[in-house]
């Protein structure tokens, strides 16, 4: 999945940006109190967005 895609897939779902990292940013779900790196990279593993959007307590993307 696409960087971009992702991130506004997470905003969609209110989770807000928090910071920038080196290799990182940090997003952050108000609502459930979680929050989760998400890697800088054009294309991320659809593991590694399953593994968010859970860490987040959100729905996956539709593919």
């Amino acid at each position: 999945m696409k960087r971009r895609d992702l991130i506004r897939h997470l905003e969609g779902h209110g989770c807000e940006f928090v910071r920038e990292g080196k290799e990182h940013t940090l997003y952050i779900n108000r609502q459930m109190k979680r929050s989760t790196a998400v890697p800088r990279h054009r294309e991320i593993p659809e593991g590694t967005v399953r593994a968010i959007c859970r860490a987040l307590a959100i729905a996956l993307p539709a593919k």
